[in-house]
């Protein structure tokens, strides 16, 4: 403790004390067999004692190759072609001069010492990161024993009080706990507890809250910012996203394909951005105080066209209910059993909801956002409409011109024709496209399982489709591993309107991209609903992302929709605490609308019988959804469902 104490004693005299770290003309290539890349090219910044410095830019500037280069763990093709990392701590200040981590060899026992120890990272995702084979406690005692003289009983305990630092409810068994049983959150804090364990002078956070929700990152940059008071630390976070940066950032370093546009104080980025690729990157991201018909600017636009193949489709028959929604959902319900007990104990079994009598109608080119945190029941629900899943109750009516199909009583030979009418836009780009298959595979592999024309058809369908996402036709002989991430999203677009479908089910398709390639990619799908007449359900836990894109949105917590609304009636007046409590943890790009970190942490909306009246929701299926008027619908309590609720 004496130490803690002195270490922020020590962290008050920022004014006299030195850089702790310093990077100047630091430039890194890699050595291909195709040639050269010059991925950093001669940069310089540097980070303050106890402050947090953010460093942002697309996928592709660099900013991970230099906080590989500050850890030493460069691959083997990478080299530091010059320029110094000074790194100047406690350590360093007594030996009498900073360490130059660039000149030293990474393997080296100075470059062991100071990682991990001296300087930790947090890596972007925690389920790769962490070991699967070894419990939490494992993990954290190992750091603690390569870099610290405790041992056993001692090392055991400083990682329990680490757990406990970071916000475990139960740090004892989460010692005993293994990743894949913790949530996305908890796996994050996890990481954190084995990079903090040590006490660093410098924390690196690597895109620490991409794939997190909002209320969850909100939880995260938190914790960040308060272990770095309690322990003295400084902070270089690495992100995309200009609403962390401007809630955590001192100051800011702007990056774009190795170097350096723009720099300065968070006053400085946001208040007055001079380089034009910043202004670009500030336009990029969705607000909520848009404009009607205004549009997000990405950097670089994608050119679209539609070509005569896509034009021709099917003839919907004209019929007086044409108006009808597309999609109609009526009380689904899907129960999960979750087994719990030894091999000799007695098992118990509690059952689980992930999906509660939800229902709701798409219109016809209209756009359904549906929002809510990991684990609400979003995916199920969608895995249930493409008849992945069977649900134990309710029903879904497709309006497929005058016939009504209901979807969850197809035989398997009228499934068959009906997947054309409606497809999947899968989250993650990397995953969902197969590698050893070319784009034009990738692309007509749904027209030949369908028999939709011969090879020629195919083949210029398939170039039609390659345009139409804005993606260069000679590249259809490509594979995927040679398309950036935004390029693989899209390419996953076009094999989802591959069939010509009505209806599109989009699920978290743009929470693993940039905020450029992000709004490209959301320009993109509102043009093809324009030009192709398409409806989606847009599947997101970002309620900004979904104001810009939808129609309607609804909320879902517990497998519960708890509000539904058109989209400018949810934000001008959301009504229900866990809408509120979605809305209070985006962060926006703005240094006038900061986060409210400790009302968030206070706040209990996603704990649905801690929702004040009349939201209590106890879960024995009494509540309901009132229509507020104008489309606006509230899950209440019975007794306010049948009498007059104030807002």
């Amino acid at each position: 403790m004496d130490a803690d104490r002195e270490k922020n004693r020590v962290g008050e005299n920022r004014a006299d004390a030195p850089d702790l770290l310093s990077i100047r003309d630091l430039r890194i290539s890699f050595h291909l067999p195709e040639g050269t890349i010059q991925a950093v090219k001669g940069i310089n910044f540097r980070i303050p004692p106890g402050k947090t410095v953010a460093l942002v830019g697309e996928s592709g500037s660099g900013k991970s190759v230099v906080s590989q280069a500050i850890m030493g763990i460069l691959p083997k093709t990478a080299k530091i072609d010059g320029g110094k990392i000074d790194f100047c701590d406690e350590a360093a200040l007594a030996a009498g001069a900073p360490v130059d981590i660039a000149k030293l060899n990474r393997n080296s026992a100075n470059m062991r010492k100071i990682r991990g120890g001296r300087i930790s990272i947090i890596f972007q995702e925690p389920m790769t990161s962490l070991s699967p084979l070894h419990t939490v406690g494992d993990q954290i005692i190992e750091a603690l024993e390569l870099h610290r003289s405790e041992r056993g009983k001692a090392s055991e305990k400083l990682a329990q009080d680490m757990l406990a630092m970071v916000g475990f409810p139960d740090p004892e068994r989460a010692l005993k706990t293994y990743p894949f049983e913790l949530s996305g959150g908890l796996r994050q804090r996890a990481m954190i507890a084995m990079a903090l364990v040590c006490r660093p002078a410098l924390l690196i956070a690597d895109e620490p809250t991409t794939a997190l929700d909002v209320t969850i990152q909100a939880q995260i940059l938190k914790l960040i910012r308060d272990l770095q008071e309690e322990l003295g630390m400084a902070v270089l976070i690495i992100t995309h996203d200009l609403g962390v940066v401007a809630n955590v950032a001192d100051e800011i370093v702007v990056m774009y394909h190795g170097e350096i546009m723009e720099a300065g104080t968070k006053e400085d980025i946001f208040n007055n951005p001079q380089h034009p690729y910043l202004k670009a990157l500030l336009k990029a991201v969705p607000r909520f105080d848009m404009e009607p018909g205004e549009r997000l600017v990405p950097i670089r636009e994608i050119k679209s066209k539609t070509g005569h193949l896509l034009k021709m489709r099917d003839a919907v028959p004209i019929v007086s209910d044409y108006d009808a929604p597309i999609l109609k959902v009526e009380g689904l319900t899907k129960t999960y059993t979750i087994k719990k007990g030894g091999f000799l104990g007695a098992k118990k079994r509690n059952q689980v909801r992930a999906v509660d009598h939800v229902s709701f109608e798409i219109p016809r080119g209209k756009c359904l956002g549906l929002v809510g945190e990991s684990g609400c029941g979003k995916t199920t629900l969608s895995k249930i409409l493409m008849r992945a899943l069977s649900p134990d109750e309710g029903t879904v009516t497709f309006h497929d011109g005058g016939v009504d199909l209901d979807v969850l009583s197809l035989s398997r030979d009228a499934l068959i024709p009906f997947r054309r009418k409606m497809q999947f836009i899968f989250q993650d780009p990397f995953s969902s496209l197969n590698p050893r298959m070319t784009v034009f595979d990738i692309i007509t592999e749904p027209l030949v399982i369908h028999k939709v024309g011969d090879r020629t058809e195919q083949r210029e369908m398939a170039a039609e489709l390659m345009e139409l996402v804005g993606l260069d036709v000679r590249h259809l002989n490509r594979y995927p591993h040679s398309f950036s991430g935004g390029q693989r999203q899209r390419i996953g677009i076009a094999r989802a309107l591959a069939l010509k479908p009505e209806l599109l089910i989009c699920d978290e398709p743009v929470s693993a991209l940039d905020v450029s390639i992000q709004a490209q990619i959301l320009n993109l799908l509102k043009d093809l609903q324009a030009k192709l007449g398409l409806s989606y359900l847009f599947i997101s836990h970002n309620l900004a992302v979904v104001d810009y894109i939808a129609d309607d949105i609804a909320v879902m917590c517990r497998g519960r929709l708890v509000e539904h609304a058109p989209r400018e009636l949810l934000f001008r007046n959301p009504m229900h605490p866990y809408t509120k409590g979605l809305l209070a943890a985006v962060p926006e790009p703005s240094l006038d609308k900061p986060l409210d970190f400790a009302h968030l942490m206070n706040e209990k909306a996603s704990i649905p019988d801690q929702w004040p009246a009349p939201f209590t929701d106890l879960g024995d299926g009494q509540n309901r959804m009132v229509d507020m008027g104008n489309g606006h619908f509230v899950r209440v309590q019975p007794e306010a469902a049948s009498g007059a609720l104030v807002a």
